[in-house]
């Protein structure tokens, strides 16, 4: 997903995570509750509404409905707690291999265990103890050990420096190369959506063209100007 400042980009993510349902959701219930069609979406006549695996998300419990998405943002939340518990934080009956496995695909896994006491290791208030792109990568690893629907990366690489950028997008790569969930992408470089099976162009919260990398680079429309601004 990618626009310019005030584009729309955190009302969508918001009303994704049901933080706030759309104004004109229908009245009739059963057009609530009613699943429709991977066509039916595509051909768009369907009732408004944002919808999650084909169900409307004003029909889903908030807690069910967020419990299938993990959110890595711009600003990781990290507490005065261990790695293993801040990667554990918000998941249920979590195993350290799932930990283990989680911190692995986070590529964080081999720093934790050059620290003294590895995962036991505390971070600090707000991850203090780390740098900035492990605080991230922690914080990708306590989303992807949830084992998400739905994995949101809202801008995940804007705050850090140029090598930690690097390393932390090798991991969000290697998860969005991951074939069990859907990967929604808030991009503040294009080059973080190259991959993108489907990249999605926001004016003043409204869609203007969407497609391929490949496809709207050839169409020469708005995403092939920013591609080009943003090359200069």
């Amino acid at each position: 997903m990618v626009a310019q400042s005030g584009g729309g980009k955190s009302t969508l993510l918001q009303l994704v995570q049901r933080f706030y349902d759309p104004i004109n959701l229908p009245t009739n219930r059963s057009e609530l509750e009613k699943r429709v069609s991977e066509n039916e979406l595509r051909e768009g006549n369907i009732p408004p509404g944002v919808y999650f695996d084909g169900y409307n998300v004003a029909y889903l419990n908030p807690q069910f409905l967020r419990a299938q998405i993990g959110v890595v943002s711009q600003e990781p939340t990290l507490f005065d707690l261990t790695i293993r518990e801040n990667i554990a934080y918000g998941s249920e009956n979590c195993t350290n291999d799932q930990i283990i496995e989680a911190a692995r695909s986070a590529n964080i896994h081999e720093f934790v265990m050059s620290l003294p006491e590895a995962y036991d290791t505390r971070v600090g208030e707000k991850g203090s103890k780390l740098s900035g792109g492990q605080k991230q990568r922690v914080a990708i690893a306590r989303a992807l050990v949830r084992k998400p629907k739905l994995l949101v990366l809202d801008e995940a690489t804007s705050a850090l420096d140029n090598e930690s950028e690097r390393i932390v997008q090798a991991a969000l790569d290697e998860a969005m190369a991951d074939d069990s969930h859907t990967s929604l992408v808030v991009a503040h470089r294009l080059t973080t959506v190259e991959k993108a099976d489907e990249i999605v162009v926001l004016a003043g919260g409204v869609k203007i063209e969407n497609g391929s990398p490949d496809e709207l680079m050839r169409a020469k429309g708005a995403f092939f100007q920013m591609h080009n601004v943003e090359s200069i």
